[in-house]
């Protein structure tokens, strides 16, 4: 398929909304104890689309936990498990969700000369690929159908 970058851990994120777009600040765990804080901002829709982040890693997760738990308040925990693949520019993402399932995930890397389109035209040719088709997109996140389960995952 690709090259595969290595596997990803659990994570636990804190999420909160504005008006059509996901805020998601999430604390990352990974497999040496350490994490990495990211803050995502893309609109709340299905298909290609883009996101905005920055990632601040950190050598005590527990304790930036706590602080943000205390700060910002925790909506919901997801637990998840990742396979990382890089398939040409596309970072393909193969997760295992607790209470949800087996999800893909793909995440085109622009270089500065590219457009949102073509990271479009590019996720929807590997998708072509794969055999996903637009019916199998999902809007939202993990977290937000873990919700309407009504499963916080604290």
């Amino acid at each position: 398929m690709g090259k595969r970058l290595g596997d990803d851990v659990a994570k636990r994120a804190q999420w909160a909304g504005a008006a059509g777009m996901r805020r998601n600040v999430e604390l990352r765990r990974t497999p040496d104890g350490r994490g990495e804080l990211i803050f995502y901002e893309r609109p709340d829709t299905t298909g290609p689309k883009l996101s905005r982040f920055t990632i601040t890693p950190t050598d005590d997760p527990d304790g930036l936990e706590a602080v943000l738990g205390q700060a910002l308040g925790v909506l919901g925990v997801v637990r998840k498990e990742r396979l990382l693949f890089l398939v040409g520019q596309t970072r393909v993402h193969l997760d295992s969700v607790e209470g949800l399932g087996d999800f893909l995930e793909l995440e085109v890397v622009l270089s500065e000369e590219q457009s949102v389109e073509d990271g479009e035209r590019v996720a929807h040719e590997l998708m072509k690929e794969l055999g996903v088709e637009e019916e199998d997109l999902i809007s939202g996140a993990y977290l937000d159908l873990l919700l309407a389960k009504g499963e916080l995952g604290l």
